[in-house]
């Protein structure tokens, strides 16, 4: 046998052992897991989602949603870290604090409805996405998630407010100035999901709020409203199918990369 055949039968034994060596305990190379991702959710509790109408109906979807996703409900996937703070505040860059997973965890629906509400009541006078991504950034980079996918989930009117006299919140001009630049380059997959925006509001966001690989995804707060049709009267939420199948297909639907 002359050495090139030595050579090439060795490399495939290490390939081999390589790849036996990176299987866990199902037999599945590590390399081909996919690896769990971050969930980072936003509250607007701003004035004016309050008077939109849907604070209250947000709030308690968002206690559905974190329960089933931290119990794995419906197919849903537990994140591997979560957290979940304000987009708003009293003023504008005010610094938010990002409640952990942990102090959700072991806690019913209702316990967690009432964690959110007395957490972010709503009194914030302005909305300020910026600095809220921002701290999403670092949490991400300091904690080193960057290589899982990372969720952004904002329950929000989805309006910019102004610091600019004559500006009105809402302004062209003030989508314009919503940055996403911190969320670009975090991981290969950044998904930002805005639940509760009008239509004209999501359309704003999709046409003038920069951005390139951060994905995109607006459910109308006429479509969010009606996620308390999906349950079944009388059924453990184990059992809520429908709802968690609706919540899938309208919430966490899966965005196809920017092109």
């Amino acid at each position: 046998m002359n050495r090139g055949s030595t050579f090439t039968i060795a490399s495939a034994l290490t390939g081999a052992l390589l790849v036996a060596t990176l299987a866990n305990c199902t037999g599945e190379p590590t390399e081909l897991r996919k690896p769990k991702s971050t969930l980072f959710i936003g509250v607007d509790a701003s004035g004016s989602f309050r008077n939109s109408g849907h604070y209250e109906n947000a709030l308690s979807f968002l206690a559905h949603y974190i329960y089933g996703h931290i119990n794995e409900l419906g197919g849903l996937e537990k994140p591997q870290a979560m957290f979940v703070a304000s987009v708003g505040g009293k003023n504008l860059h005010e610094p938010k604090s990002f409640h952990p997973i942990h102090e959700f965890e072991g806690k019913e629906v209702s316990q967690i409805e009432t964690e959110l509400k007395k957490w972010f009541p709503p009194t914030d006078v302005v909305t300020d996405f910026n600095p809220f991504f921002h701290e999403v950034a670092r949490i991400t980079k300091e904690r080193n998630l960057v290589l899982a996918p990372v969720n952004v989930v904002i329950i929000t009117d989805g309006v910019p407010d102004s610091s600019v006299t004559g500006v009105k919140a809402g302004a062209q001009e003030l989508y314009q100035k919503i940055d996403l630049k911190p969320l670009e380059y975090l991981s290969r997959n950044v998904t930002l999901r805005l639940a509760y925006a009008s239509p004209k509001v999501g359309e704003q966001w999709r046409a003038h709020v920069p951005r390139y690989r951060v994905r995109l995804w607006t459910v109308d707060a006429d479509v969010m409203k009606g996620w308390t049709a999906q349950l079944q009267p009388g059924t453990d939420l184990q059992e809520q199918s429908k709802f968690w199948r609706w919540l899938r297909d309208n919430v966490d639907f899966r965005i196809r990369a920017n092109k």
